[in-house]
């Protein structure tokens, strides 16, 4: 499984970054091209998106690879 991709605002728009890495994925001028920036390589690395509001908390997460949910049984 790979990095979780995380969508943070920024002064002149949005940007992706991988969970723990030091600098930005990619920069966009909005939330909603930022999120399809992260999902891509969310898809592709089987990770979760989790989307950050303006204010920095977490607001919304969704995943793109093993999703234990629902549980079995």
């Amino acid at each position: 499984m790979g990095k979780n991709q995380h969508v943070v605002p920024r002064e002149n728009g949005w940007a992706v970054r991988g969970e723990g890495n030091e600098r930005d994925t990619s920069h966009h001028n909005t939330q909603a091209e930022a999120e399809r920036a992260a999902r891509g390589i969310a898809i592709n690395q089987q990770a979760e998106v989790i989307i950050h509001g303006e204010n920095g908390r977490i607001r919304e997460r969704n995943s793109y690879g093993n999703d234990p949910f629902p549980p079995k049984g």
